[in-house]
């Protein structure tokens, strides 16, 4: 199996690939890591992806890993928001790439996972993006604009001044609007979707994925077999070994699927 360094377009990458496999038009998928960690604490997620025989590609988020500026917690939660819709961003910016690098046809099919801050970016790009043929998402939610809401009247209650004004807010939200998936379900069209969520989980509310499920449920009826919930009633923010290994068999079972 083949671990490369590389960058695309300044955004760096780790690049996995089974060696047998490396100049093949395989399936890809793009994984993007959480809030605070970084591109190589997701290489167990790529490793059994790549096994299956599924190219990987693991972006690193602005202000995290090599990208970093040294910002305490505080400060990176500050720019939160903008770390996601950069990511949302730059994952056009690496489909381009993918064909650019001659790694991929018309006919590859394309996936997206992540966990926590990375799997609300994958709900971003769903949001965004048609050429995404299935997802795994674990620990995210679609909601966006609620979260943010959120996050922000929790900070405020904790008794912290926020340097954003109400302006800055309201753009903010906007922003949000058009990539908020919850508002947008349709948007989905019934691609392969996989959710893992722990509903002991107080950083990302288990709550507010439930609640998409629930309401995209009848929009999968014709095909229920492509919409898969993985709640883990024990489990918090943090992904179970069992959910893992059902994120990536889900990814590697439809992207191969014809």
């Amino acid at each position: 199996m083949i671990i490369r360094a590389e960058k695309w377009q300044e955004i760096p990458v780790l690049h996995i690939v089974e060696e047998s496999k490396e100049t093949e038009h395989i399936p890809v998928v793009l994984f993007f890591h959480g809030f605070t960690s970084a591109k190589e604490h997701n290489l167990h997620y790529a490793y059994n992806l790549a096994k299956q025989g599924v190219r990987v590609i693991l972006p690193e988020a602005k202000l995290h890993g090599e990208r970093s500026e040294s910002l305490n917690e505080f400060q990176l939660a500050l720019n939160f928001w903008d770390i996601v819709l950069t990511s949302i961003k730059e994952a056009d910016v690496i489909h381009d790439e993918l064909f650019r690098k001659e790694l991929v046809d018309e006919e590859t099919r394309i996936g997206m996972g992540g966990t926590s801050m990375g799997g609300i970016t994958t709900f971003g790009c769903l949001s965004s993006y048609d050429w995404i043929d299935a997802a795994s998402v674990m620990m995210g939610s679609p909601a966006i604009t609620r979260l943010a809401k959120g996050q922000i009247s929790h900070a405020e209650r904790d008794g912290r001044e926020l340097p954003v004004s109400q302006k800055e807010r309201e753009q903010l939200f906007a922003a949000l609007d058009q990539i908020d998936l919850s508002q947008n379900p349709r948007r989905l069209h019934q691609r392969p979707l996989f959710m893992w969520h722990g509903e002991q989980d107080t950083m990302v509310p288990f709550e507010l994925t439930k609640e998409f499920h629930e309401e995209i449920q009848e929009n999968y009826e014709d095909h229920p077999e492509l919409l898969k919930w993985m709640p883990d009633e024990h489990a918090g923010h943090s992904v179970s070994r069992s959910g893992m290994l059902a994120a990536v068999n889900w990814l590697a079972e439809h992207l191969h699927a014809r």
